[in-house]
């Protein structure tokens, strides 16, 4: 059996969908003849935005993890894990002087991101390991991108290695990337890093149409080593969990939310229901910033709304199948079209009608029309989601079939093809 050394900075117990990818890769790829071996960060020495300890159950007990340490700088910020900034700043939104000065010294002293304080460990451990065991195939996932700077490290160093880059999300297109305040200077070095990793990468690997395009437009000559393999859904995770209706028709929403995320025309449309007597819930279930539910509560009673912190993965899976609609919001950023969260795929999985915000080209609503749903909007016609919330309301349909394809099963099988024609 074939060993493949994977480098992730997520990985239990660290929560999120980035961590789900890679568990769920090396759940799969023992049967198609790989020995997963998983190098990642000790986690008294990780930052990680959110943990979820329930997923540490799900590494598999063949595949050999090893850890190491690393230089935590958000440390020399704040001791308190909380502050570390999740995705979009959802959890940090501040607009205070220490908050600016912060972010401009993240963006500007430390490229690409602060986890690049894991590289020089990684780098020595993972030289150990490919000498060691004869390693052939390296795999790095990012973000954070710093990681992609130590396949780049170890290229250099074994040229003979097959080294596959797992992109997640844009790099210097990242939606929130200017709030980093970064120079011209900063910017240049951050670029110099992204085009270095797609043209020494052997094999690149996205997880959306638009994705690839964005990072195909960034340097010449790498259209053919573009891979794209979705993130998806794990049949076991949905595995005696009954899908039911609640009394109450309940729309949720799972994951982060910021101020860059379009919630006017979805609330002006609930509270013009309201006004009508229509009894409903929206409920959150993740990192809400306190000035996102003021303003969800600003349109909407407090009786129409929940909000419920981060869950471990599998209450998030329960209160998905426990809901009528789930609510899908993209960034109204530039290059948003390229933005696919992991939870789309379990919201397909769960069956039920899907609400989608965002561009009508990106990569999410693709995959939501491609599944049948028709809840497509762009959050500026509160009128029609209106009309289409009160039709779902009416008449519930059916729980619709997810399409195999996007199996964490058949997901491996892309990436063993990608391996072996390396």
């Amino acid at each position: 059996m074939n060993k493949v050394l994977i480098l992730t900075y997520y990985w239990p117990p660290s929560g999120g969908a980035g961590v789900q990818r890679w568990l769920k890769f090396t759940r799969y790829l023992p049967s198609t003849g790989w020995q997963p071996v998983v190098l990642t960060v000790t986690p008294e020495f990780a930052a990680y935005p959110i943990t979820d300890d329930s997923l540490a159950r799900e590494v598999p007990p063949e595949v050999e993890v090893i850890r190491t340490k690393a230089i935590n700088y958000f440390s020399f910020y704040s001791k308190d894990p909380s502050k570390i900034p999740s995705g979009g700043f959802a959890n940090n939104p501040g607009k205070g002087l220490k908050n600016k000065i912060s972010r401009f010294i993240r963006g500007n002293f430390f490229i690409p991101d602060p986890r690049r304080g894991w590289n020089s460990y990684a780098v020595r451990k993972a030289s150990d390991i490919i000498r060691r065991e004869d390693i052939k195939y390296v795999i790095t996932t990012s973000p954070p991108h710093s990681t992609q700077l130590i396949g780049l490290r170890l290229k250099k160093r074994f040229p003979g290695i097959t080294w596959i880059a797992d992109l997640r999300d844009t790099w210097t297109d990242i939606y929130y990337y200017n709030l980093f305040y970064p120079t011209l200077i900063s910017k240049t070095i951050d670029s110099c890093y992204e085009k270095e990793v797609l043209r020494k990468a052997d094999q690149i690997i996205t997880v959306g149409n638009n994705l690839a395009k964005t990072y195909i437009s960034k340097t010449g000559g790498i259209s053919l080593k573009m891979h794209i393999i979705p993130n998806g859904y794990d049949e076991n995770d949905f595995a005696g969990i009954s899908s039911v209706l609640p009394a109450k028709f309940t729309i949720t929403y799972v994951g982060t939310l910021s101020e860059v995320y379009p919630l006017d025309g979805l609330l002006s449309a609930l509270a013009s229901l309201e006004k009508e007597g229509v009894d409903f819930l929206l409920r959150f279930a993740g990192t809400i910033p306190a000035e996102i539910k003021a303003e969800i509560n600003s349109y909407l009673s407090i009786t129409k709304t929940e909000f419920i912190s981060y869950v471990p993965h599998q209450e998030a899976i329960k209160l998905m199948v426990e809901s009528s609609m789930l609510l899908l919001i993209i960034p109204g950023t530039r290059n948003n079209d390229a933005i696919t969260p992991g939870k789309v795929f379990e919201y397909i999985a769960a069956g039920k009608p899907v609400l989608y915000i965002g561009p009508h080209d990106g990569d999410a609503a693709y995959h939501l029309k491609l599944c049948g749903h028709t809840g497509i909007f762009s959050g500026k016609e509160p009128e029609e989601i209106t009309k289409y919330l009160t039709e779902k309301m009416k008449t519930q349909e059916p729980l619709l079939m997810p399409h195999t394809e996007y199996s964490r099963k058949n997901l491996t099988l892309q990436l063993d093809k990608i391996l072996k024609s390396s």
